[in-house]
C-alpha cells in the first residue's frame, strides 16, 4: 500500500491509575502494546505490576499470569499491598494453556510475571534459556497483536544491568521500561529505554513502602541536603519535561600514588577528567596531587551537559575549602576552551530554582533571562568568571 492509502487509527491511550507511569509511557497505554518492565531481583517490578493490575481492574479485565508464584502468594501479595480489584490470576508457564486462556476470556490486559519463567513446547531448551525467551516474547507479542490486549511482560537483569536474554527481546517489544534504583535505600527510579509511542527522556519516582509503590510527584526535594559546606553545589536537571533539583557533591584528598585517583558516582568518569583538565588548564587549579571522589546525591545519574559548571564548582570548593553563597543554584556547560555555554530549557529550570527557594542563580552569559521577584543573577562567560563567586 501507499502511504497516502493507509488509513489513520486515532491513539487511544488508557489511563493506568498511577500519573508517574503515565508519565514514562507517554500519557497511558495504548491498546495492543508490549511493555518490558526490567529490573533487579526484589527491585519492586511485581509490587508496581500488581498495582497498576489492580487500577487497570475499573477499566477492562486483567488476566494476571504468574510463572514464579502460585496463586494463594500472589493473593498474600495483593493483601499486604492493600489492592483489590477482580483480577484474574493464572499460575501457569505453559504458553499454549496461556493463549489458549487469553483467546478464551478476551482480557483488555495481560501481565507476564516473568518472561524467564515461560515455556514453550515448540522450542527446545529449558526454562529461562535464550532460545525459549526469543520464543516466548515473540509469541506474546503476536498474541497481542492479534488480540489488541495491552501486554506487560517482567524481565530480570543481569549484573551489568541489561535484561537477562538476547539483545533482541528489547526490540521485538514497544516499550522497555527499567526499574533502577539502591536496594538499600526506598528510592526508585522508572526509567523509559525505548518507546514507540512516546518520548524516552521522561522518569517516574516512587518510594518504597510497606504499602507497596508511593508515587512521589515532586521530586525536587529528594535530591538536595540543604547543606551549605565546601564541596557542594546544586544544579537543575532536565530529566524529559521535568526540572529537577540535584545536588553533586566533591571530594579532594592528598593521593599517595603516583596516578590519583578519580571517582564519580551519578557522573560520566570520562567527563570528571575532562572537567579537571579544564579547570587545570584554564583555571591554574593543580589536581595532580589528589584523588577527587564526586557524587550525586540521591543515587540520580546526571548525563546532560547543563551540569558541568556545578560540578566544577564544587571540585574547586573543595579544593580551596570554601563554601558556595547560600542558596544558590548553577546552570552552564563548560567547554574546553574555559567558556560557559548556554543550555537548554533554561527558562524552565529557572522556574523550578525559584519555587524552591533559591535566590542566587549562577548562569551563562545570556540577555534572554526571566524577571523573577528576589531572584538574582550572576551571568559568567568562563570559569574563571565562575570561580570569581567562591573568591578564587
Amino acid at each position: 500500500l501507499k502511504l497516502s492509502q493507509i488509513g489513520k487509527e486515532s491513539e487511544q491511550r488508557t489511563d493506568t491509575g498511577i500519573s508517574e507511569l503515565n508519565r514514562v509511557l507517554g500519557g497511558g497505554i495504548v491498546p495492543g502494546s508490549v511493555t518490558l518492565l526490567g529490573g533487579d531481583p526484589g527491585i519492586g517490578k511485581s509490587t508496581l505490576l500488581m498495582q497498576t493490575a489492580a487500577e487497570l481492574t475499573k477499566q477492562g479485565t486483567v488476566l494476571y499470569v504468574t510463572g514464579e508464584e502460585s496463586a494463594s502468594q500472589l493473593k498474600l501479595r495483593a493483601e499486604r499491598l492493600g489492592v483489590g480489584g477482580d483480577m484474574l490470576i493464572l499460575a501457569e508457564n505453559d504458553l499454549s494453556a496461556i493463549e489458549s486462556e487469553v483467546d478464551r476470556v478476551k482480557p483488555a490486559y495481560v501481565m507476564i510475571d516473568s518472561i524467564q519463567t515461560m515455556y514453550s513446547a515448540d522450542c527446545s531448551g529449558t526454562n529461562g534459556s535464550i532460545s525459549q525467551i526469543r520464543e516466548a516474547t515473540s509469541l506474546i507479542t503476536r498474541m497481542a497483536k492479534r488480540t489488541g490486549a495491552a501486554t506487560f511482560i517482567v524481565g530480570h537483569v543481569t549484573k551489568d544491568g541489561a535484561i537477562a536474554g538476547p539483545r533482541i527481546l528489547e526490540h521485538m517489544v514497544d516499550t522497555v521500561l527499567y526499574f533502577e534504583g539502591d536496594r538499600q535505600d526506598s528510592f526508585r527510579l522508572l526509567r523509559s529505554v525505548k518507546n514507540r509511542f512516546g518520548s524516552t527522556d521522561e522518569i517516574g519516582v516512587f518510594e518504597m513502602r510497606s504499602t507497596g509503590m508511593a508515587e512521589i510527584s515532586d521530586p525536587s526535594t529528594l535530591f538536595i541536603t540543604g547543606t551549605d559546606l565546601p564541596g557542594c553545589a546544586v544544579t537543575c536537571a532536565m530529566e524529559g519535561t521535568r526540572p529537577m533539583m540535584v545536588e553533586v557533591q566533591a571530594l579532594l584528598s592528598p593521593s599517595p600514588f603516583s596516578n590519583p585517583r578519580r571517582m564519580a558516582a551519578g557522573l560520566d568518569n570520562n567527563r570528571l577528567v575532562l572537567l579537571l583538565a579544564v579547570l587545570e588548564k584554564k583555571a591554574g587549579l593543580r589536581f595532580y596531587d589528589k584523588d577527587v571522589y564526586t557524587n550525586v546525591v540521591g543515587g540520580i545519574r546526571l548525563d546532560e551537559r547543563a551540569c558541568d559548571l556545578a560540578v566544577a564548582m564544587c571540585i574547586a570548593g573543595a579544593g580551596a575549602d570554601i563554601a558556595l553563597p547560600p542558596r544558590t543554584a548553577i546552570l552552564g556547560e563548560l567547554s574546553l576552551t574555559g567558556e560557559v555555554r548556554p543550555v537548554n530549557r533554561l527558562d524552565k529550570r529557572i522556574q523550578e530554582c525559584a519555587r524552591l527557594g533559591f535566590s542566587h542563580i549562577v548562569v551563562p552569559n545570556s540577555d534572554t533571562l526571566p524577571k523573577v521577584d528576589g531572584l538574582n543573577y550572576t551571568r559568567v562567560k568562563n570559569i574563571r568568571e565562575a570561580l570569581c563567586i567562591l573568591g578564587i
